[in-house]
This record gives structure tokens, sequence and C-alpha cells, in this order.
């Protein structure tokens, strides 16, 4: 079997920003919830049985309180931001498992997901569907890989490689030294793909990478000045690889049996109705017919 780990808060995001939200009876938003959830669907009636969606019920985390400059959800669209309870209501009533984090985030959720599907011997390959490049850190040979649903493209080592320079354990520190904007940390001064992609591609974690910049056993330009900025800012650098480190750790499924999808509950025809999309319901009932 396949196991699909959905990150809600990138279909969401790009939802809202690529459908119109407002619905025909009133002035509800709620197109990007009702977009997310048609999606979810089609995913099933392309053949998916055990889904498993991560959202950011808050969007602040544990990380927020080890740097103050990491994502707090301020500057997102309020509107946006209004339409996650909904959407994880209406996934839930679409008898989908759903991991609505508060103290971690959606990408934890993810990788720890990941990881006990990863343990089943039932499962052939877990599919993380999101092109985040903080997941190609959890990409195992053979048996975890992304998957980008939009450019349907499955990413394994060799893709992360390819991309990165580094393989999926050293993209923690690939991000610690390159910065992340969207999550709010800048990385190191001087530091860029190339540089960090090769010296990493070498020592593998920042904490291996030697003092001495003639020891570094790759060809990198400045690589003196780099590694002043490096040896001057070692606890920031290894504070900034544990923001990029995924926790796998978090409460989401002890069995992959979990994930099964079986069909909707009772109340999933109201909250299609809500969403202004009746045939929703009547999709989802069709698809557990057929499964029957």
């Amino acid at each position: 079997m396949d196991v699909h780990l959905v990150d809600g808060t990138y279909e969401l995001f790009r939802y809202f920003f690529a459908v119109p939200g407002h619905t025909a009876r009133d002035e509800r938003d709620v197109g990007a919830a009702r977009a997310v959830v048609g999606s979810m669907l089609t995913l099933l009636e392309d053949g998916a049985t055990h889904v498993g969606i991560a959202t950011d019920h808050v969007i602040e985390s544990f990380r927020n309180d080890l740097w103050p400059g990491y994502k707090d959800g301020s500057g997102v669209d309020p509107v946006l931001l209004a339409q996650f309870p909904l959407l994880e209501a209406a996934l839930t009533a679409a008898g989908l498992r759903v991991f609505a984090m508060v103290e971690h985030e959606a990408d934890d959720a993810l990788a720890s997901a990941a990881r006990v599907a990863a343990a089943d011997d039932r499962v052939e390959r877990v599919l993380i569907a999101t092109p985040d490049k903080d997941l190609a850190q959890c990409v195992v040979e053979g048996r975890v890989w992304q998957f980008d649903r939009r450019k349907r493209e499955l990413i394994g080592p060799d893709e992360v490689i390819a991309k990165f320079g580094v393989p999926p354990e050293s993209i923690p520190d690939y991000l610690a030294l390159v910065g992340d904007s969207a999550d709010g940390f800048p990385g190191l001064q001087g530091w860029g793909a190339k540089s960090a992609g090769a010296v990493l591609s070498r020592w593998g974690h920042v904490v291996d990478i030697p003092e001495d910049p003639t020891t570094w056993e790759a060809d990198v330009r400045g690589a003196a000045k780099l590694a002043v900025t490096l040896n001057e800012n070692r606890e920031l650098a290894a504070l900034f690889v544990r923001l990029a480190t995924l926790v796998d750790d978090c409460e989401t499924i002890d069995d992959v049996d979990e994930l099964r999808w079986t069909g909707p509950t009772e109340d999933f025809a109201s909250v299609a109705d809500y969403l202004d999309q009746p045939a929703l319901a009547e999709r989802a009932a069709r698809l557990a017919d057929a499964r029957a």
C-alpha cells in the first residue's frame, strides 16, 4: 500500500490565492477550504487509500520561543486564517484523518506520521505531498518520497541532491547556513546555496565542519571569510539547525490502519452544503460505495 501524507497548510494557502473565495448565497469566504476538500477527494478518486492531512491549527509553535523572528502568522490574511478550523472540520467530516497542530507544526506531524508509516512492512511507499523544502529531510531511499501533486513529481534522495547539493539528512544544516525566509531565520551572512552545498556534501553537518577552511576539502570561493563567519556564529548556526530540524515523534498515529479512508461521516452532507458544494458529498458517497 501507499500512504499519502498531505501538507494541508500548503494546500490551503495555494488554493486561497488560486480560486475565488465567496459562496453564491452570502459573503462567507470558504473557497480555499472548499477547494482543498475537493482536491482530497480527487486524491482518493485517483486511488489513495490511506491519507493523513496535517494543518497548522495555530501558526505559532515551540520554535517561536527559540527565535523571535520565527514565522508567527502576522501578515497572513485573516480571511485565510479563518478557514483553518473550517478546513479541519470539513476534512474530518469527509472521513479523513487530520492532524491539527498547536505546539508543533504541520511539517512535524508529516515527519512523525512518515516515520511510523515507513516502519510498517505493509507500506510500499510513503508519499509526503508537499513541495516544501523542509520535508526533503524526511526522504528515505525506496521508502519515503516527497510528492509534488501539482507537478506530478516524485522526489527521492537523488532529486534532493540534484536540487540542493546535499543528501536529505543534511537539509536542516543546509537551511541553517543559507536561511529560510519562509520560516523567518536568516542563516549566516555570506553563506549561499553553492557554498553550503559544497561544504556539507563533504562534511554532512554544520557541527562537523572544521574550523580551518584549508581542511574543508571543498572548492568554495571565499572559504576563509565563510569560516570566520561560521566560527564566530556556531551557537547561532546550531540554533538554526534546531529550528530547521523536524520533530518526528509528535502524537499523530500509532498504526497506518488509522489512515485508511472508509467513507464520509453522516455530517459531511451538511458540511458540503455549508461550503456551497453539495456535489462534494455526492462524490464521497459514490467513492465509498465503490469501495464497499
